[in-house]
Formats: structure tokens, sequence, C-alpha cells
């Protein structure tokens, strides 16, 4: 390292960034207690180990090419360059591990990729912990997925799903969307600080993109399409998870700033930042400390109100309000995230029962309103509200400005072309193979005796009378 205060700045992101990675852990962990909550008792286990085994599988994948993808397509690539050269995380690379990258590891070169400025150093302390951070957004994505598609899908085609999203799809709108280098940022303006539309619009719309073909529960809507309120078995379990996810949005946006990051480093202006954002651009914590807190007492507030207290929709729409004002929170006054809170948790409920009951769509835990319609209004809204700030930070030739045209197009690719088209195409295809959704019985039994169970075969107990009487009832159409 060159200087003591360059040690120091490298030693102290390293700490930040490890500490934010148990704390994003209790997303997963919110998300796992919301989605049993939400379940019926008969499917519990395999929607709490549909859940899990993401983790292992996203984080396998993540590593051999998900990290990769992140440094190597800002360019697009064929939009404004080629493929990007990333030595820091191809798999096999010497700075994929843990003996801190190897020879040459105090060099300031020549390691090709995102902060090469400072040299080899910095990406042998860095590295792991950030590849971390952003492992645990693709978990995020994923568990967004996972709450829409609970009681029908088979895991199989979940875990393919999951990765698909987790380790392809939403790094690509990252590279893209949510880097100082990407094709979206310099030309677009595109302007997304704390992920509103490349983790959650994108979510949202992947999770549309696999209920279409994947259809709704059984019983879920009358033979005249009404649609019916099948309830959370445990609102109190529900809660609790929502509200470890809102504990675990801390880890999240903090994970969003780069901490202490020299001007040297990223040829800015003279002096030293305290904190930037993904764009480098300057920021603090008492920006994330205000705005995190008034976008989800907005939300809360509107949520409450417009469910006329409803708990699930209450909790909901606080989560909802984070979402709505994340893609510009390091930029709006307090107020201004109270009210797009406010604002994006109301269009996020109206919308979901809207969509229910035209379109038919079944989502048993709000995930495509409360992130893929909050997070797709929240960009559009910030391109309004910050019409004309830079996009990213000035040490760019050519610095793009953020407009609503901008953002539009951006809410645009994050929901619609990474999100709702590859799940789309993905599902389609499960589907024509027979391995998108569970068989009649096991859904009518329950799916803790689908294929993650020991005891599948004892679905096929289901009698042809069982079935009958279901369709009786008016629960199967």
């Amino acid at each position: 390292m060159d200087t003591d205060i360059g040690a120091l700045t490298v030693i102290f992101t390293e700490f930040y960034y490890w500490v934010t990675v148990p704390l994003m852990f209790l997303i997963h962990v919110g998300f796992c207690m919301y989605e049993v909550g939400a379940t019926r008792h008969k499917n519990h286990m395999h929607t709490l180990m549909k859940n899990t085994m993401l983790i292992p599988l996203v984080t396998v994948t993540f590593f051999f090419f998900g990290w990769w993808i992140y440094f190597a397509f800002p360019n697009g690539p064929g939009i404004t360059g080629g493929i990007t050269q990333s030595d820091n995380a191809v798999p096999w690379g010497e700075l994929m591990g843990t003996h801190l990258g190897g020879p040459g590891v105090n060099d300031t070169g020549p390691t090709m990729g995102y902060g090469v400025e400072l040299g080899n150093s910095f990406w042998a302390r860095l590295n792991g912990v950030f590849w971390a951070a952003f492992l645990l957004f693709s978990w995020t994505a994923a568990s967004i997925v996972s709450g829409a598609t609970i009681e029908r899908i088979r895991p199989s085609a979940f875990w393919i799903l999951a990765v698909v999203i987790g380790s392809f799809t939403w790094i690509i709108d990252a590279a893209w969307g949510w880097h100082p280098d990407g094709w979206m940022v310099t030309q677009l303006g595109y302007h997304d600080a704390y992920a509103s539309g490349v983790i959650h619009a994108i979510a949202g719309g992947f999770a549309l993109g696999v209920i279409v073909p994947l259809g709704a529960r059984i019983g879920k809507f009358a033979p005249d399409g009404t649609p019916r309120n099948i309830n959370p078995h445990n609102k109190w379990l529900v809660t609790i998870g929502l509200f470890l996810i809102y504990t675990g949005f801390w880890g999240f946006y903090v994970a969003c700033n780069v901490p202490i990051i020299g001007s040297d480093a990223i040829g800015a202006a003279e002096g030293t930042f305290t904190a930037t954002t993904i764009y480098l651009t300057p920021t603090t914590l008492s920006a994330i400390v205000f705005n995190f807190l008034m976008s989800l007492s907005g939300g809360l507030i509107a949520g409450y109100v417009v469910s006329k207290g409803e708990a699930f929709w209450t909790y909901s729409c606080g989560l909802a309000g984070i979402i709505a004002a994340s893609a510009g929170n390091d930029l709006y006054h307090p107020i201004q995230a109270m009210l797009i809170g406010g604002i994006g948790a109301v269009c996020a409920y109206k919308l979901h029962f809207w969509v229910e009951r035209r379109f038919k769509i079944d989502d048993p835990v709000g995930a495509i309103a409360v992130h893929g319609y909050a997070g797709f209004i929240g960009l559009v809204i910030a391109g309004f509200v910050l019409w004309g700030h830079p996009a990213t930070a000035g040490y760019h030739a050519e610095t793009a400005f953020i407009t609503p045209w901008g953002q539009l197009m951006g809410a645009i690719i994050m929901f619609g072309v990474l999100g709702f088209l590859p799940a789309f195409v993905v599902s389609n295809i499960l589907k024509s193979m027979g391995m998108l959704r569970v068989p009649l019985a096991v859904e009518l039994v329950g799916l803790d005796m689908s294929e993650d169970m020991a005891d599948e075969r004892d679905a096929i107990q289901v009698s042809e009378a069982d079935i009958a009487e279901a369709k009786r009832l008016g629960l199967l159409t």
C-alpha cells in the first residue's frame, strides 16, 4: 500500500462491507419467515426448502460467472463497446481466493477492471467482501420471485429460475445501470442509487413473467373469475418477517455506498469524500438515515390508510415506500422521500388488486406490486424530481444528466426487457417440458409431499373423488 492513509482506507472499507453481509442475511431470514407465514400449513416445508436451497445454487453460480458479468458487460456488450477485461472476477484468478492475490499484491498494475486505479492491493483485500455484498443482492432478487410462486411451483423449476435471475439477468442490469461506466448511466443518465430498478423492478418483472405461464393456485379464482382471498396462515410470522426485512435493508443501503474513497482514486475534484454512491457521487450515512426512515414512514402511513388498517398490507406498503424512494434517496430531501414513499405504497396497493381482478394474476405475497410496480414508479418519479442532476461522478469525459425519459427507458429495461421477458421464455420452456408446476394431486394434498420431500408417493393417494369434490366446490375451474 502506498501510504498509511491508503492502508487504513482499504482496511476500513473491507470491514465496512463485511459488516453489511450478515445484516443483509437478515433479509433472507425475513423472506423465509414471511413466505412460510403466508403459505397454508400443508406447504410449509416446501416453501422453506425452496427458498433455502437457492442460497447454495446462486452462490456457486455467482462465483463462477455472475461476478464476472458485472465487470465484463457495462458496455452492453456491443452498445458502447465490447466486453471489458476483468482479471479480478474470473473464478480461477488469484484474486478470487483466500491468498490475498498472490504475487504482486502490492503492485499498482496491470490488473484490469473496475477500481484498477487502486491496484492489486485494493482487490486483494476487498474483492471477497464486494463479491459477498453483491451475492446477497442476488439472493434478494431470487427470494422476491420465490414469494410470488409459493404453493404451486416445482422446486427444481424455481431453482433454475433463481439461477437465471440471481446469477445472470440481475447482474447484467447492474452492469448496465449500477456501474459508473454502465451504458445506461453514461448514455441515458440512468440513476438508481439504492436499487429501485436494479433489484426490485427486475425481480418484480421476473416474478410476473413466471406467474403468467405458471397460473394461479387452485381455488384462488371462482368459476366466474372473481378472486378469492386466501389468507396467510400466520400473520404474526409474516409481520415479524417483514420487520427482519426492514432491518436487513439497513445493510442493503449501506452496501450500496462506497466508504472513504479518495479523490485520486476516482479522478474527481480535490478532497476526500466520506462516502460515495455506487456511481461514485458523494453522499453520507446521514442521508441514508433520514431518507430510509422517512420513506418507510411514508409507506407505512399510506399503507395503513389505503388498506384500512389491514396488517399484511400495512407492513408490505412500508417496504414499498422504501423501494419507491430508493432510486433517488441519495439526493432527495427527507420530506420528498416520505411523500414518494407514500405515493409508491398507494400505487403498489391499488395496482396489485386491479391486476389481480383484470388479468387473473395470483401473487400471494404481493411481490410484483411491492417490488416491481413500486420500483418502476420510483424510477420514473426520480426522473422528474432529479431532472438535470448529473447521473454519475464528473470524472467522465461525457457525463449524462438525469431525465424523465432516461429513467422511463431504464424502468422499462429493468422491469420488462431484463425482468419479464427472460422469465416468461424460460418458464414457458419448463412448462412445455412438464417441469414448471406440481401435479394437481400434489397441489391438493400439499407441496410438502412434493419432489423435495421423501414422501412424494403419498400424494398419489389423493382419489378421483377428492378431485371431483374440489371441482364441485369450484376450486378447480
